[in-house]
């Protein structure tokens, strides 16, 4: 099987149908696919390994304005660079083979994982300790898997392997911190690749001089060599597509496992990767935004559309590189990871998103907007546990359903997204927030929360539920970003 040629991508087409494609075809039809139909995990290795194709076929774009310019040049360029590297995608056979290589020979000399089930490669699958069910509901196994869904699952693998144990270094690039990740789409795939390539200068900004390096089927003959290891482990390009393990596929069934390259992250290396977002911690140290299956991305987003134009300390901070790109309308956004726990080898959850972005935030006078209303609708939340708690200890009840209540009137706000989207666009001042469409959905969402949870068909339970209400719409404190914060205009790239 050769990954240009043949199909092993699930795309979903104009009129809405799925179906399988080669490198080649993806690209060739790219205008008029939809996009990716995949899981989050897959969907962040994809993108990495298009746009490690698109960048090496374009050696470029330069600068913004070859950035802005070079969407029709990416079809015809990337064909001819498949068929010039056709031969490094081969899945199978005793030559070169797509991210696999005989067990131990990159990477630490550690002791090789014979006869793995290659059921441990998707990680949606339950298999034994380290990747337990996500979605699925049989463990382990002597699974088979189609030459397609193999070549998918050995390029997320790559992308998102988790620890494996004793003697295995180090989680892949993907998995680093458990890191939210943000992809900009377009109206079709080939839009999506070109908004999130990296030109040349931005590149250099951000990881410094010479560090674009090359993809790793370029320099595969010599993979042994330190030199060549450093550059794929250290430079945009090399990471984007890693070996973090050496695999070999030995049947339908069995694969070789060791330890391939090791990609260290942001908190060995200040190497950050560049979909995901860098945030000022409490103790004033940066950190990666991480993937929080109680808290959603919308929440975040004032943090990940910070754009992003040096690589100082305070430049550092924001989301993904590519948002820095001259973009001329609204963006519409894919944020989603995977939750792994810290320094154990397993996998928690898996999360994705999807918004459009109004240009207001895109300066601090929106940015600033919009987190005065999520602090508001947060205010609800605390004011509605206060409530549920007062509800219990009136009824004597050990165990408050805070977490129902919570995830309630979390479901039910996300519903109302567009009228925080409208506080914005129209800068509405703290002050007005109650009144406006997004504070009663928020006063409306804890108020349904609150009922649903607390249930009052007894007289002590009508009674438990008055004195609840009053401490749910107690007069709030005013927002601490309200009040710390003054509107000062920045100019970026989207205005």
């Amino acid at each position: 099987m050769n990954l240009t040629t043949d199909p092993w991508i699930p795309a979903v087409s104009a009129d809405g149908l799925r179906a399988n494609y080669s490198l080649r075809d993806l690209f060739a039809e790219a205008h008029t696919l939809r996009d990716l139909a995949v899981k989050p995990h897959e969907r962040i290795a994809l993108m990495r390994l298009l746009l490690c194709i698109t960048q090496a076929a374009l050696d470029g774009p330069a600068d913004e304005d070859a950035w802005a310019d070079c969407e029709p040049s990416i079809q015809p360029a990337v064909l001819a660079y498949l068929e010039k590297w056709r031969d490094s995608f081969e899945l199978f056979g005793d030559g070169a083979r797509f991210l696999q290589c005989r067990a131990g020979l990159v990477g630490p000399k550690l002791p090789i994982m014979k006869d793995e089930c290659i059921s441990r490669l998707d990680l949606s699958l339950a298999s034994g300790d380290s990747t337990p069910t996500l979605f699925d509901g049989e463990a382990g196994g002597d699974r088979t898997f189609s030459t397609a869904a193999t070549a998918l699952n050995i390029l997320t693998y790559q992308c998102y392997s988790p620890l494996l144990g004793r003697g295995y270094l180090g989680r892949a690039p993907c998995a680093d911190a458990s890191a939210i990740h943000t992809i900009i789409l377009g109206e079709n795939l080939l839009e999506t690749v070109h908004a999130n390539l990296l030109p040349h200068d931005s590149i250099d900004r951000c990881y410094g001089t010479g560090k674009r390096g090359c993809p790793i089927w370029e320099v595969w003959s010599s993979i042994g060599s330190e030199k060549d290891q450093n550059l794929l482990i250290g430079t945009y390009l090399g990471r984007l597509v890693p070996m973090s393990r050496s695999i070999w596929i030995n049947s339908g069934t069995k694969m070789d496992l060791a330890n391939g390259l090791v990609y260290h992250g942001f908190d060995k290396i200040g190497y950050r990767e560049a979909s995901t977002t860098l945030i000022a911690k409490y103790s004033k140290e940066i950190g990666v935004l991480r993937c929080n299956a109680e808290k959603a991305a919308w929440r975040e987003l004032p943090a990940i559309l910070i754009n992003v134009r040096s690589n100082t300390d305070d430049g550092r901070l924001g989301g993904a590189i590519a948002i820095g790109n001259p973009h001329k309308r609204e963006l519409a956004l894919w944020c989603g990871g995977m939750i792994f726990p810290k320094e154990q080898a397993k996998i928690e959850d898996s999360i994705e998103s999807r918004y459009s972005v109004p240009s207001s935030l895109f300066d601090s006078f929106g940015r600033v907007a919009y987190e005065a209303g999520v602090k508001h609708a947060e205010e609800a939340d605390s004011a509605l546990s206060k409530a549920v708690g007062s509800y219990a200890g009136t009824l004597k009840i050990d165990t408050p359903a805070y977490d129902r209540a919570r995830q309630h009137f979390w479901t039910r706000i996300e519903q109302s997204l567009p009228d925080l989207f409208t506080v914005a666009r129209e800068l509405t001042a703290p002050d007005q927030l109650a009144v406006s469409p997004w504070g009663r959905a928020v006063r409306a969402a804890a108020r349904d929360a609150y009922e649903q949870t607390c249930p009052r068909g007894t007289p002590r339970q009508i009674q438990a539920y008055a004195l609840g209400l009053r401490s749910l719409f107690a007069t709030a404190k005013p927002s601490k970003i309200a009040k710390a914060k003054k509107l000062k205009p920045t100019t970026t790239s989207h205005e």
